[in-house]
């Protein structure tokens, strides 16, 4: 995949000389821009809301459970093996569910994730576009590692794409 698109850039570039057209290229680090703009500080502040309160109740119900196997383990030597085999069965049943109830909240956490980055990116992507057709580039590339092994920083648009997109918050989108 990797070859592909350094191939599609090196033959852009040389049809792009070959018809003398001026080449303007600049990069973006997708990356940088999720993580500094303000949608993305507010998207990582909403997870993390979202973290905590799925973490008091983990917390609350564990808790719950630790307390459920202390009771068990004191009442053992007086209950019957029929009443000690019934809370046994009660309690292994209460850990699968709060095992389950601990996947789904991980597996939630995860969609929510993906939904604000995905969300973010879409909406980087539009005004990385519109940078590019107003500033007449002719080439932008994401700063990933291993792919731009070197750029200058005057064609760096990370910042621009960041403050363009914090404006457009401001707005209202």
């Amino acid at each position: 995949m990797k070859r592909v698109g350094i191939l599609l850039i090196v033959g852009l570039l040389f049809s792009s000389l070959a018809y003398g057209a001026d080449l303007k290229i600049g990069y973006v680090n997708l990356q940088k821009a999720l993580n500094e703009s303000e949608g993305g500080k507010k998207a990582k502040a909403d997870l993390d809301e979202i973290i905590k309160a799925k973490q008091v109740i983990i917390d609350k119900k564990g808790k719950e459970l630790e307390k459920l196997k202390v009771d068990l383990d004191k009442q053992s030597a007086l209950l019957s093996e029929e009443a000690k085999k019934a809370k046994q069965e009660d309690l292994d049943r209460k850990m699968r569910d709060f095992q389950r109830f601990v996947q789904d909240a991980q597996a939630e956490v995860k969609k929510r994730e993906s939904e604000f980055t995905n969300e973010l990116l879409k909406d980087l992507r539009k005004i990385i576009a519109v940078i590019g057709k107003e500033e007449h580039y002719t080439l932008i590339l994401e700063r990933v590692e291993g792919f731009v092994l070197y750029a200058d920083k005057s064609i760096d648009l990370t910042e621009k794409v960041i403050s363009k997109y914090n404006e457009k918050m401001k707005e209202g989108k």
